[in-house]
């Protein structure tokens, strides 16, 4: 692999880890199942059939779960501890054997992706289930399964276009994450204020 195929297949896996983990493993694993993706023989091991029966199945849970109110805050909770790390060890294993100093250097801004991801998507998302109506969630929700392996197929078959629109997204989670933490804040505020009588 190219130096900018290599760094895409490692912002993608980790960007994409942060709000569709399942997803994007059963994805890269199943590209190169059928030989439409090369991937490192250190991750090699997303084609193998018990690693997508079980990607595949969690999938189809994270599916389901993300489309339900509450459900999906919950389950983006429970997943910060999930996504991050493995947004990082596939970052780091997109490397392959390279020099162990860029593999850490990989893993750390693989992890800030991801986290980036992850806490957008989720900040987004408990936002929107303050609306008592089900339907901006499922589109949101529609949004993201889309996005996702529209994501990370830019990231391996346009390595350039990826790298640049991820800049831009980095820049966007920086400006948007405050914000996003200055809105749930405020909400506990307004849900009290509603409820005083008047």
């Amino acid at each position: 692999m190219q130096v900018a195929e290599t760094i895409a297949l490692a912002a993608g896996l980790a960007w994409a880890s942060g709000i569709r983990l399942y997803l994007v493993v059963f994805l890269a694993g199943m590209l190169a199942r059928l030989g439409w993706l090369e991937l490192p023989d250190t991750l090699a091991v997303l084609s193998h059939p018990a690693v997508l029966s079980a990607s595949g199945f969690m999938l189809l849970v994270e599916f389901v779960a993300d489309k339900v109110p509450a459900v999906d805050s919950l389950w983006d909770a429970v997943h910060t501890f999930v996504r991050i790390p493995a947004g990082a060890f596939l970052a780091a294993a997109a490397l392959g054997h390279a020099d162990p100093v860029w593999v850490m250097v990989a893993a750390i801004l693989g992890g800030v992706l991801a986290s980036g991801a992850h806490l957008t998507k989720s900040g987004t998302r408990a936002m929107i289930n303050a609306s008592p109506e089900p339907f901006s969630n499922w589109g949101a929700s529609l949004a993201e399964d889309a996005l996702v392996p529209a994501g990370f197929l830019a990231a391996v078959t346009m390595p350039l276009v990826f790298l640049g629109a991820t800049i831009l997204f980095v820049a966007l989670a920086a400006w948007l994450l405050p914000r996003l933490w200055r809105a749930f804040r405020r909400a506990p505020a307004r849900s009290d204020d509603r409820a005083l009588p008047h």
